[in-house]
């Protein structure tokens, strides 16, 4: 099966995509990112109130409201009507876990959405502990999966 990139017309230029005859089926997509630091780094945030507030609470509201904007911020991406956003924070021994969930009903799938949450989250715990490590590091950003429309379910498989 030959497959072609859709944001693309035959004349090479980037084109929003047309659902306008999609079907509008429930759709949900969940994505992970990792912000690595130091454990020294993680025991602080565990343990101190830090000036700007618990980073973990405010990277999780980043999160959702960023999913919120992703067509503000992806040129191509289409507005949905976001029927559920949540974005969880782990911390760990050497970082902090974030995962999302998003669900919508509508002719397109959400998964830049989930992957903004935990993207624009990330960057907020690195905003937040910055004073403390400048060399947090962004990372493992992916799709978990994604369920509903014509392309039928994904899950990313163990690496």
């Amino acid at each position: 099966m030959r497959k072609k990139l859709s944001h693309y017309d035959r004349k090479g230029r980037a084109v929003m995509v047309d659902v306008s005859a999609k079907q509008a089926t429930a759709r949900q997509a969940r994505a992970h990112a990792f912000v690595k630091m130091k454990p020294a780094v993680a025991r602080k945030i565990r343990r101190l109130k830090l000036p700007k507030g618990d980073p973990l609470e405010v990277a999780r509201i980043a999160g959702i409201a960023a999913a919120k904007r992703t067509a503000e911020l992806i040129p191509l991406c289409h507005p949905l009507p976001l029927t559920h956003i949540d974005v969880a924070v782990e911390l760990c021994q050497n970082g902090v876990r974030l995962t999302s969930s998003v669900r919508s009903t509508g002719p397109t799938g959400v998964e830049m959405e989930a992957l903004t949450a935990v993207t624009v989250a990330g960057l907020t715990v690195y905003d937040m502990c910055k004073a403390l490590d400048r060399g947090l590091e962004l990372r493992d950003i992916y799709l978990l999966e994604k369920t509903g429309g014509k392309s039928g379910p994904y899950r990313r498989r163990p690496r």
